[in-house]
């Protein structure tokens, strides 16, 4: 009796929900473990309601949203960021800059029979600063910037996937995705810009040692760009393999080995979106005084190197919960480019961690970009210098390689620097970030040249 009448109030409530049902799951679980802890049921009991929770819920849900009885479960969430951000230059030719922006990602989580997941999400972007795109807005950015007497801004599809995980054993994982898609590897923004999602397919697989460590390989072939006059299409393939492990309550580690490739380095010239600098790129300077950039003068087809250890103290101060202190670092050999500029690497260290109530994090890392130790349209679009070009050597040459078209800021490669961020999350849904980038170029193109730049950001982040 005492479980008929849990289970008809269970049914009675999803019944009587329309979208709002999504949340449901996670109530019920919430419920049903409180009743074990009380001792009102056993686990079994427990277990076999969750189980007719389910298939009512599915019952229910579908009756209500109209899907079809194959989709299980369906997930809304994204997060909106106010920012406001500043560039302020040492050198006398850099005209300062202020400027406020936002950001909205929204996506819906289908989950379905046979282990079959699709996704979509839309984000918004810059339409205003799309004039070197031929298609869509900067793939390395949601951000719009408060401009044009409030005119109307734009949505773009930002991720849609389908995504099938058919080997979900207690040691093995396995899971296959095709579409636009979250980036599935484990990397900084030495190599991709947290915004990035590639279009492509990807293939992920893990298997759990034991109890203490966990081995992951991550493997993606994406689609740079489709030329309808040419068959040499610029691609890229990768793959990671990783191995995680927990030693204790209070140490853990990471250690990841990857390899990179880019193919078709020749057809990367400014018909691709055009958004960073830093490589060195054939050029041709027009009658006009101009230069047109070409593409890359290297391959690349780096190794790449990351590890991290954590630490967790049992608490801190002003901190919610356990208190992570984590170092970290990351190395980038590109064998394809010149010795001068075919490294990179980063290293810092991380206390706490934002994003629940009450916690906090503040970083510090030291980074070094070569040139052309990796393709510059996917590196982080926040680290950048200031480039001062030098004058032409004579009025109209036939040909020549620079690493940027003109004078001002430049984001991508070709940097060095420092980079504070501090992070509070008053609530669970709430965090406010500050971020300071101290950045300079490797190489000015006017020897003694000052191309340091300061860059701030701080952000209100809302995530739902």
């Amino acid at each position: 009796m005492k479980k008929q009448k849990l289970s008809a109030a269970l049914l009675a409530a999803a019944a009587g929900m329309t979208f709002a049902m999504i949340g449901h799951a996670q109530s019920v679980d919430a419920l049903l473990d409180k009743l074990v802890d009380k001792g009102v049921l056993s686990v079994k009991e427990a277990n076999d309601l969750r189980e007719e929770s389910d298939k009512n819920f599915t019952t229910a849900f579908a009756a209500k949203t109209g899907m079809p009885e194959w989709v299980t479960a369906v997930k809304f969430n994204g997060d909106i960021r106010g920012r406001y951000e500043g560039y302020f230059g040492d050198n006398a030719a850099f005209v300062e800059r202020n400027r406020f922006r936002y950001r909205l990602r929204a996506g819906f989580t289908m989950s379905m029979f046979d282990d079959i997941e699709a996704g979509f999400r839309i984000g918004s972007g810059d339409l205003d600063s799309a004039s070197k795109i031929t298609s869509g807005v900067d793939p390395i950015s949601y951000n719009q910037s408060f401009q044009n007497n409030g005119s109307k801004k734009g949505l773009f599809l930002d991720t849609v996937y389908l995504k099938w995980s058919p080997i979900h054993t207690p040691q093995w994982s396995g899971a296959f995705t095709v579409g636009k898609m979250e980036n599935p590897f484990v990397f900084s923004d030495l190599l991709f810009d947290s915004d990035y999602t590639p279009e492509g397919a990807a293939q992920q697989f893990g298997f759990q040692i034991n109890n203490a460590h966990a081995l992951k390989l991550n493997v993606g072939e994406f689609v740079l760009d489709e030329f309808g006059d040419s068959s040499h299409d610029p691609w890229m393939v990768a793959a990671q393999v990783r191995l995680e492990s927990t030693w204790s309550s209070k140490w853990s580690s990471s250690l990841g080995v990857s390899f990179l490739s880019i193919q078709q380095v020749m057809t990367l010239s400014n018909n691709v979106p055009d958004i960073n600098v830093g490589n060195t790129r054939t050029a041709t300077r027009g009658s006009d005084g101009k230069y047109t950039l070409g593409a890359p003068v290297y391959d690349f087809n780096p190794v790449v190197v990351d590890a991290a250890l954590t630490y967790t103290l049992p608490s801190a101060p002003l901190y919610a919960g356990a208190f992570p202190i984590r170092l970290f670092g990351e190395y980038i050999n590109n064998p394809a480019a010149s010795d001068a500029d075919n490294e990179g690497w980063q290293a810092g260290i991380t206390f706490g961690k934002a994003g629940k109530r009450k916690t906090w994090e503040l970083t510090y890392r030291y980074k070094y970009l070569g040139g052309d130790a990796w393709w510059e349209e996917l590196a982080d679009s926040d680290s950048g210098g200031f480039y001062q070009n030098a004058p032409p050597k004579s009025p109209n040459p036939a040909a020549a390689t620079l690493r940027a078209p003109g004078t001002g800021y430049g984001s991508g490669t070709n940097i060095k620097g420092h980079v504070i961020k501090a992070g509070y999350s008053p609530f669970d849904h709430v965090t406010l970030n500050f971020t300071w980038f101290g950045l300079e170029l490797i190489h000015p193109y006017v020897s003694g040249t000052d191309s340091f730049m300061n860059r701030i950001q701080a952000d209100v982040n809302l995530k739902f």
